[in-house]
């Protein structure tokens, strides 16, 4: 399943000059007047560490952060987009003027840790599914992100080796409690999304129960939310389903709680703590001496 924006190198370039650009306003205004203090002439060189294991994810972030306020810096990548990282291991060397290096830090490492946490929780729940005996559910992501960053953090994800959903409203159609209360029923709702939204690239519909799954897949739903459902329920689900729909778990699910989900032959496992329940990963810049 695809989204509208499909993160080709030209795309992540601009979208990540468009996200630098806007951080460096939020942080740097008119001038850094701290680094004002460093003599314009000095040249400095400094490493960017992890400081515990990670997913290294952001490299376009920190290049276009680098590219705008250190253009002239030389940069030496010691681990991929996507690779693995150590902690204490020196990921990125930067050579550059001192000024413009301490401009550039903050944002530089705000955006490695974000991007990285999010790629990092991603491969956790991606690894926890890979093992399970006939397991077939993609680990997806939501729209519980930053505001203003999401493409970002969905890009992170499939660093991760997770799935994108829908990039937001606009793309895809997501009926859920309310839209089918508001629209009339389960039925009624389905029909009018066939007439509103053709182009959408998928229409999902989520249910609470069986009755209403049943419901759904008899007005021709192709793709449906599960939510909040237990396992022996997801099991009877995938019974009733016989291959008819995409069946999308959504609720509930944890580190402790997904294997045996993806156990139950669903076929995507909806997280949004992928973007939202993220702790940072450690990473800090360290200058060596000239």
């Amino acid at each position: 399943m695809t989204t509208l924006f499909d993160f080709s190198d030209a795309a992540l370039r601009e979208l990540a000059a468009t996200d630098a650009r806007r951080a460096i306003a939020e942080d740097v205004g008119d001038a850094d007047l701290t680094a004002g203090l460093i003599d314009p002439g000095r040249l400095a060189h400094a490493r960017i560490l992890a400081r515990e294991p990670a997913v290294l994810c952001g490299t376009p972030w920190a290049m276009a952060t680098l590219q705008q306020l250190a253009p002239e810096a030389q940069v030496q990548w010691h681990v991929g987009e996507g690779q693995h990282c150590d902690a204490d291991q020196v990921v990125l060397e930067i050579r550059g003027q001192a000024r413009a290096l301490l401009t550039a830090e903050r944002t530089v490492l705000n955006f490695l840790q974000l991007l990285s946490a999010v790629a990092t929780r991603t491969q956790a729940f991606v690894q926890a599914v890979a093992s399970v005996p006939g397991n077939r559910a993609q680990i997806v992501d939501t729209r519980k992100t930053l505001p203003g960053l999401r493409l970002a953090q969905k890009y992170a994800v499939r660093c991760g080796g997770g799935t994108n959903h829908r990039i937001g409203l606009y793309d895809a159609v997501l009926i859920k409690e309310n839209h089918i209360a508001a629209a009339g029923g389960v039925r009624e709702v389905l029909a009018r999304a066939a007439k509103v939204a053709p182009g959408a690239q998928f229409v999902e519909i989520e249910v609470e129960t069986l009755a209403q799954l049943q419901e759904a897949l008899q007005a021709g739903a192709t793709m449906v939310l599960l939510d909040n459902m237990d396992l022996p329920t997801l099991r009877e689900a995938v019974q009733i389903n016989q291959g008819r729909a995409i069946l999308e778990v959504s609720g509930g699910v944890n580190m402790a709680t997904v294997r045996d989900i993806a156990a139950t032959g669903v076929d995507r496992i909806s997280i949004g703590a992928l973007t939202k329940d993220i702790q940072a990963i450690d990473f800090s810049m360290r200058f060596l001496e000239l």
